[in-house]
């Protein structure tokens, strides 16, 4: 399973595909995830790749060929070239307000199509848009290539002594809207 992930610097791109490899490490997986920066400034377009297999991984390069892209700011839509490489059965799950038949009518494609309102999501849970972890949920949620409790046990260990409880508990929440709300 190959994915590339659209955001900008400070979104939490980076966080959310090292949470995502680390979740499929602890299932026993094998994983390559890194990172891709432009211009290295907050609010910068950026790009991340994962990659998941039963099998040990001999590519080290980025992602061409996805099978998923996750674009975690809807700013990004129409401006980037969310569907390259994309394979014929893959999909974009979207941060958007829209459904997924707007978002294809919008930008004239049946590529199958997936969006939640992660940014309603943590800024009602969280109260301020930090949208990675509410990705996560929907992710987990449309492409079964982690599990549910694996991922909430990896960002509780991931940030246990480095954010209150109260955070850790809200962010668990986003993951648990978004699993429920994506389209």
């Amino acid at each position: 399973m190959e994915l590339r992930w659209h955001g900008r610097g400070g979104q939490g791109v980076v966080t959310a595909n090292e949470i995502l490899a680390e979740t499929a490490i602890t299932e026993g997986k094998y994983v390559k995830a890194f990172p891709e920066f432009g211009p290295e400034r907050m609010g910068a377009p950026i790009r991340a790749f994962t990659r998941i297999s039963e099998d040990p991984i001999r590519v080290h390069s980025q992602v061409y060929e996805p099978d998923i892209v996750v674009v975690i700011d809807p700013t990004l839509v129409g401006k980037v070239d969310v569907f390259d490489g994309l394979k014929d059965n893959g999909f974009i799950l979207v941060n958007s307000t829209a459904s997924p038949k707007e978002l294809q009518e919008q930008l004239g494609t049946d590529v199958e199509i997936h969006t939640v309102n992660a940014t309603k999501i943590s800024t009602e849970e969280l109260g301020k848009p930090m949208v990675n972890t509410a990705m996560l949920g929907a992710l987990t949620k449309v492409s079964p290539m982690v599990g549910f409790e694996a991922l909430v046990d990896t960002l509780t260990d991931k940030f246990t002594g480095k954010l209150p409880d109260k955070v850790i508990v809200k962010n668990i929440s986003c993951l648990k809207r978004a699993f429920d709300e994506v389209q």
